[in-house]
């Protein structure tokens, strides 16, 4: 496998997110969720470095009390972007108990813990589209290969997006570019976690980025439960990376100029 070239590869991003930018959004700020994980810390580099700091919007979504909320505002200020903050919490609240009591409606006498968690991924992309589309902008995608791969994403949450810059990059490969951009070593290797349910990506997933990117890049993993693991996450949940399937009716003859 060819060594990974961070330089250039970062060069290459920047270069690639401007063009896109051109061609779908001329004008067009980038509206980045800021979390403090390095995901959405290195996006929002590769925007400012692409189209400069006047054009890219952070926006900061806590769901009540954010205990690393200090690190999506240091984001804010290395890079220098307008940011603001929007506490997402009392949606969240009103929005469980109407689902609850539509549940209950149904028979099912609570949520699953799966709904819970995935709601305030949903109500944060709800809120960055409304101020994108407030804000003449487009959404930043901040998922990578390694989550898209394994399905550690929201659907119509963190998945969604405009444009994804990392999604063909690996953890270690994402963190390499963090580097290059001159990002801060800490947030760069921030222990990655959904700040959802409390606990590590890797603690929720059963494995390390480091097994699943070896495996992704190479095609090993000596340890066959773990390899059947992560095929099997990656079957179950391939459709979230897929358009939505359509019945396909009838010839479209309308041509494009």
């Amino acid at each position: 496998m060819e060594k990974f070239d961070a330089k250039k590869i970062t060069a290459e991003l920047i270069i690639w997110l401007r063009n896109w930018f051109l061609n779908n959004g001329k004008d067009c700020n980038a509206v980045i969720g800021i979390s403090g994980g390095k995901d959405s810390t290195i996006v929002a580099a590769l925007a400012v470095a692409a189209l400069g700091k006047e054009r890219v919007i952070g926006v900061m979504m806590p769901n009540g009390e954010q205990k690393d909320i200090n690190d999506s505002i240091r984001v804010c200020e290395f890079l220098g972007i307008r940011n603001i903050t929007i506490n997402i919490k009392d949606i969240v609240d009103i929005e469980t108990k109407r689902l609850l009591v539509g549940a209950k409606a149904l028979g099912k006498p609570e949520l699953t813990e799966q709904t819970i968690i995935n709601l305030p991924a949903r109500i944060r992309m709800t809120t960055l589209y409304g101020i994108s589309q407030t804000m003449n902008g487009r959404v930043m995608n901040t998922c990578n290969l390694s989550e898209d791969w394994v399905g550690y994403s929201t659907r119509y949450g963190d998945s969604a997006g405009d444009v994804a810059p990392l999604a063909r990059l690996t953890v270690d490969e994402v963190r390499q570019v963090g580097l290059k951009l001159g990002l801060p070593y800490d947030l760069v290797y921030k222990t990655p976690s959904d700040g959802l349910c409390g606990k590590t990506d890797e603690d929720n997933l059963g494995f390390t980025y480091a097994v699943l990117d070896r495996y992704l890049r190479t095609g090993l993993c000596e340890d066959i439960k773990l390899r059947e693991k992560i095929d099997r996450k990656h079957v179950l949940n391939k459709f979230k990376l897929e358009l939505m399937q359509a019945y396909e009716y009838g010839e479209i003859k309308a041509k494009v100029k």
